[in-house]
């Protein structure tokens, strides 16, 4: 895909930027580098903002290394690519959930000792702003998640403040839908890292992934009213 043809996706991350006020002049954001798709997309998609946002900011990527043997050197060449300093934050995350604490459910513990490290690694490097790639599919996802197992109706917002560390949390792709993040990895020969985790595709959060996906089956159309919902509720916009 060329940089002229990427229109199609970057009017709605702007959108999403502007009206959540997610990032402004001088601001230093930290990319959360995962190795999959979503976030080396959101890696892309913010390099190009910045070189069409009318104020001056500044792009960190963070790769946690979770203590797995994994090969980094395509997500270095992509940053070095794009003139972005790749940060590796050296955990045992693994460890602690697999071997320590053993637990039979641990995306949860991992997931909250993976956000500290990166919140973490971020104030370190300067940045006031951690970006996340979690796109629409996710949220809808962890809406379902929230009502099914914690009778909640709850789920990511675009923008939070985090009080411990004293950064903002923002989601740009929050409302793009799966499918366009796939496609633009695929295009622009975006590269993934084989996630090592041993528990990954076997999760609750797949379970939702499926769910999803026979809901769409059926109501072509439910994305794009998921996200108007979103949108325009007070959730979103308090």
């Amino acid at each position: 895909m060329r940089r002229s043809d990427s229109k199609w996706f970057l009017t709605r991350v702007k959108r999403t930027i502007y009206d959540f006020k997610m990032i402004d002049q001088d601001d230093r954001v930290a990319i959360g580098l995962s190795g999959g798709k979503d976030s080396a997309a959101m890696l892309y998609i913010l390099d190009l903002f910045r070189r069409h946002a009318p104020f001056d900011f500044d792009l960190k990527a963070i790769y946690i290394h979770l203590g797995w043997d994994v090969n980094l050197k395509p997500l270095r060449e992509l940053a070095l690519n794009m003139k972005i300093d790749l940060h590796v934050e050296e955990t045992v995350i693994a460890k602690i959930v697999f071997d320590t604490r053993k637990e039979k459910n641990p995306c949860a513990l991992c997931a909250n000792l993976r956000h500290g490290a990166l919140h973490k690694a971020a104030v370190k490097l300067g940045c006031n702003k951690v970006a996340l790639g979690h796109h629409l599919d996710d949220a809808i996802q962890t809406f379902m998640l929230n009502l099914i197992y914690t009778g909640r109706m709850d789920t990511f917002k675009p923008v939070t403040y985090l009080d411990r560390s004293g950064i903002y949390q923002i989601r740009p792709l929050i409302q793009l839908p799966e499918r366009t993040l796939t496609a633009l990895a695929g295009r622009e020969g975006l590269p993934i890292v084989k996630n090592p985790c041993p528990v990954s595709g076997k999760t609750k959060r797949k379970e939702m992934e499926e769910l999803v996906n026979e809901m769409v089956e059926r109501y072509p159309d439910l994305r794009e009213k998921w996200r108007a919902a979103l949108k325009s509720s007070p959730y979103w916009n308090r």
